[in-house]
C-alpha cells in the first residue's frame, strides 16, 4: 500500500510540474508580473507540488535524496501559502522555470521505476 500511496503523490507532483511548465512556456518574468491569472495559476501549482512532496516524504523519507531540491519545494510551498504578502515575483519565476523542469524529470523517473 505504501508504494501505491507514494505513486498517487508522485502523479500529483508530475501533473503540477507539467502545468507550471505549460503556463510559463514562452512567457517572461515581465509577463508573470503583469498577469494576475498567470501568477495565481503558477503559485497554486507550486502549492500543490510542495504539498504532494511533503506527503511523499512522510511516507518514504528516502526519496528526499532522489529528488533534487525536494526540501526546498516543500519549504517554498509554505512561503507561497503563508507568505503571500511578501512573495517575490522574481523568486517564484526562478523556481518555476529553473527548478521545476529538473524536479519534473526526477519525478517522472521515479514513476517509471515503480511501473
Amino acid at each position: 500500500m505504501r508504494s501505491r500511496d507514494v505513486r498517487v503523490h508522485l502523479f500529483d507532483m508530475l501533473a503540477a510540474a507539467e502545468a507550471v511548465a505549460s503556463f510559463t512556456s514562452g512567457r517572461t518574468l515581465e509577463d508573470y508580473r503583469q498577469d494576475p491569472m498567470l501568477r495565481s495559476a503558477v503559485e497554486r501549482q507550486l502549492e500543490i507540488l510542495g504539498e504532494a512532496m511533503a506527503r511523499t516524504l512522510k511516507i518514504e523519507p528516502a526519496l528526499e535524496g532522489l529528488v533534487p531540491d525536494a526540501r526546498l519545494v516543500v519549504d517554498f510551498r509554505n512561503v507561497v501559502a503563508h507568505g503571500y504578502n511578501v512573495l517575490d515575483d522574481g523568486r517564484v519565476w526562478d523556481v518555476a522555470v529553473r527548478l521545476i523542469p529538473t524536479l519534473r524529470d526526477s519525478v517522472q523517473r521515479l514513476l517509471d521505476e515503480r511501473g
